[in-house]
């Protein structure tokens, strides 16, 4: 290595001294001519100004001759690997060692060469593409007696250009190289590379073809028995006139069987060591390589010669793909081994290397604008780094323009990433992620409520307002639930980003009324270790499970945790769920208990809090209407109402017309009772809540029935509608009630049969539930009802 690389640096470095003595004349030159002013200094200045451009024109005329000389070699070089012809005696194409576990595939190459005059092997970087072609090329030796000649074309890490490669065949084969690197002269030296080979049964491997530009002047080879055998990327399948023989890893016995061969092959036998076959540490090893054929052979070439452990090395592998990222943990030899082997990763460019590190954060796939926060680079070159990343099989596309690693790769780029990325980076990175996640969540949770139109993705149609968190629901659950197993708190740049994130997503799943996954989210958070560290979090959480089981109809559940909300929150905290813990308790019937709470609640909302104070006197109107007082409860339900509206709220302005509608009713005021539940009708159909507009339907039906028993035939049709909301939910005592009315209604029509199976349903659905009034006066209606009819 000592000789080729002194040879080399010796011309340059003489064209670089002769340049330089070149100025430095020049320099010499006009100090002279400052200082002296005489005769001679003219002449001396005359004289060393012609040496020195003579130096210089020497130096630049130097310079030529050693990039000509550099070609020449370079060209000497790209011929000397090409294989010489059958005819000398030597061999023609080079071994094909190391190509195991791969059954079949070689031979199925070789049936492609029969009919087609161009093959090309082609696969992600790496993965044997090489290896195949000439097996391929050995095994079908016999039918090319007139020569089979191989050519690297990516030989010392550099791609040859196509004017290399055409040069290099023509010293070979005997034909005039191109005179340029203009497309006529490529074509010219193509052409009488085609009129040699043409009628001679002659193969040409072409390897390591990184792209479509190295080959296409050789295309098509000949109409006649000239074959051409490529291999290289998957970009030579777009090539017209070549068959593509595509090459994945191997499968996983595949990669056994290389893992267990490399190791009888390393020179060290160890007759005490269990057959790598049989051995499951031995199958999980490659897996977490990708297969990858040249980590997996080294891999076990190594393990054999050092006697390490198969149980050892799947240890190390799993704990460097495993480990949180913020989590520091020493890179062990095992993992350096196989992360130096990756020469596809290594071919990438830094930027494209940078940006699959980053994606191996997310077990999930994502959107562009979430790359390009994480990555911190501009969506444009975000586009140009994914086709990159995309054109080696390092990435793979999902619904929503989204992108993800390839679940085969995922352990090894995480390897890279804790190879490559110090902890501190890390860090920044998932705090990246999870603060543009956070904000983009706060911006559509708000939207839900808000009056105006919703901020929606462009790749989304614009009619589901729960789109975005349908599309990403998987990315936003896991970067919540991931720190749960976590054995130390979140770091303390992402913790923040982080409980806003469920907060917003729990937002989302209570919009939803997906109940499993919202408690699922909850109980995660309580579960970390930030909780336990910040009281403000467990109390939140605390509260959402409150809510939860409160519309689970758990009201005991919901105590319990909205109690220890309460516990452990500060005053302006404990506003929301004391309202929550107050209804809870207005569920069970405890009315008095119930208004204290709510009245603090009220109380302890900060002033500047509109939506705040309009829910603590919704929550209080209410109670004050379960304990009779009425006009108490109509002013606290207007303010509500009148509040909601203003801030654009139509669920809060909704909820508070519909319980005005009882109010009204209560009082006799049945035409204001009429406007009210003909409002909040009028708001549901403007927004997606059936559970709220089942309650706004069923109070608006009841009233009618007491206000105008003539409008029988309308309530009917409100109930019938709060019935069909309700099917296929929980049962709870709105059901009941509902049944109970459209029993009523079913009886103003004169149809005593039909209101008689609704009494009887909506007691047995009372029962149940444990609403007694409700279950009373199903009882007092069935008893004052005429018998059925006989038939």
């Amino acid at each position: 290595m000592t000789g080729p690389a002194r040879s080399t640096r010796r011309p340059r470095l003489l064209s670089v001294l002769l340049a330089l003595g070149g100025v430095l004349g020049a320099g010499v030159s006009a100090l002279l001519g400052n200082i002296t002013g005489n005769l001679l200094s003219e002449l001396s200045v005359t004289a060393l100004g012609s040496a020195s451009l003579g130096v210089a024109a020497l130096g630049v005329a130097a310079s030529f001759l050693v990039e000509w000389r550099r070609r020449q070699r370079a060209e000497r070089s790209a011929t000397d690997h090409a294989v010489t012809s059958a005819t000398s005696g030597a061999p023609t194409l080079p071994r094909s060692d190391g190509f195991t576990g791969r059954r079949g595939q070689a031979e199925a190459v070789v049936e492609l060469l029969d009919p087609k005059h161009a093959v090309a092997v082609v696969g992600r970087r790496a993965v044997g593409t090489s290896w195949c072609a000439i097996q391929a090329a050995n095994l079908c030796r016999s039918e090319f007696p007139d020569g089979q000649y191989y050519l690297d074309l990516r030989r010392g890490g550099r791609a040859r250009s196509p004017r290399e490669v055409l040069t290099a065949l023509a010293r070979v084969l005997g034909t005039a190289p191109p005179r340029s690197g203009r497309a006529d002269d490529l074509a010219d030296a193509a052409d009488a590379l085609r009129g040699q080979v043409d009628g001679r049964r002659v193969l040409l491997v072409l390897d390591n073809v990184d792209s479509p530009a190295q080959v296409r002047a050789l295309l098509p080879p000949t109409t006649r028995i000239c074959r051409l055998l490529l291999a290289g990327t998957g970009r030579l399948a777009a090539l017209n006139g070549v068959a593509a023989y595509w090459l994945a890893e191997p499968e996983p016995d595949d990669a056994v069987e290389m893992f267990a061969v490399a190791g009888t092959t390393g020179g060290v036998h160890r007759p005490q060591r269990a057959d790598p076959r049989r051995d499951p540490d031995v199958r999980t090893i490659v897996e977490l390589c990708g297969y990858q054929p040249r980590a997996v052979t080294e891999l076990g070439r190594r393990t054999t010669t050092y006697g390490w452990r198969h149980a050892d090395v799947r240890h190390a592998l799993r704990r460097a793909a495993d480990t949180p990222p913020h989590q520091r943990v020493d890179v062990s030899p095992v993992t350096e081994l196989v992360v130096a082997q990756d020469t596809a990763y290594h071919a990438l460019g830094g930027e494209a290397r940078r940006l699959w590190r980053l994606l191996s954060l997310s077990p999930v796939p994502l959107d562009r604008p979430t790359i390009a926060a994480l990555a911190r680079r501009r969506p444009d070159r975000v586009a140009a780094l994914l086709d990159e990343l995309a054109d080696g099989a390092f990435v793979t596309g999902a619904s929503g323009d989204r992108y993800e690693v390839r679940p085969l790769l995922a352990p090894y780029a995480r390897m890279h990433l804790r190879e490559a990325v110090p902890v501190r980076r890390r860090v920044n990175a998932q705090a990246r992620l999870t603060r543009h996640l956070a904000r983009r969540a706060e911006r559509q949770v708000t939207g839900l409520t808000a009056a105006g139109p919703l901020e929606t993705d462009p790749r989304l149609p614009a009619d589901d307002p729960y789109d975005w968190f349908t599309l990403h629901q998987d990315l936003l659950l896991a970067v919540v639930k991931v720190p749960a197993g976590a054995v130390r708190a979140l770091p303390r740049r992402v913790r923040g980003w982080w409980f806003r994130l469920a907060v917003a997503s729990c937002g989302w799943l209570a919009h939803a009324e997906r109940r499993d996954e919202w408690e699922d989210l909850c109980r995660t958070v309580l579960s970390n270790p930030t909780a336990q560290q910040r009281p403000e979090i467990a109390g939140w959480a605390h509260n959402q499970l409150g809510v939860v089981l409160r519309r689970r109809h758990d009201p005991y559940g919901a105590m319990a945790e909205l109690s220890l909300a309460v516990a452990g929150q500060g005053r302006r905290g404990t506003a929301q769920a004391r309202m929550n813990l107050g209804l809870a308790l207005l569920d069970l019937g405890r009315l008095d208990e119930a208004v204290a709470h709510l009245e603090l609640s009220r109380r302890h909302r900060a002033g500047g809090d509109r939506a705040g104070q309009a829910l603590s006197d919704l929550g209080l109107g209410a109670a004050r209407l379960a304990r009779g007082d009425r006009e108490a409860a109509h002013d606290l339900l207007v303010r509500a109402a009148n509040t909601f509206r203003s801030l654009g709220d139509s669920r809060g302005y909704a909820a508070a017309l519909t319980n005005l509608v009882l109010v009204h009713a209560a009082m006799g005021e049945y035409l204001d009772a009429a406007q009210a539940w003909r409002a909040a009708l009028r708001e549901y159909e403007t927004i997606g809540d059936p559970t709220n507009r089942a309650a706004a339907l069923l109070n608006a039906g009841a009233a009618l029935l007491g206000t105008a028993p003539g409008q029988a035939d309308q309530a009917a049709e409100w109930l019938a509608e709060s019935l069909r909301l309700r099917e296929g939910g929980r049962v709870d005592a709105g059901l009941g009630r509902t049944l109970l009315h459209l029993g009523d209604a079913e009886a103003a029509r004169q149809r005593p049969e039909t209101a008689r199976r609704r009494w009887i349903d909506a007691a047995a659905v009372c029962e149940s539930v444990g609403d007694e009034d409700g279950q009373r006066a199903a009882d007092d209606r069935l008893a004052s009802a005429p018998g059925p009819t006989s038939g």
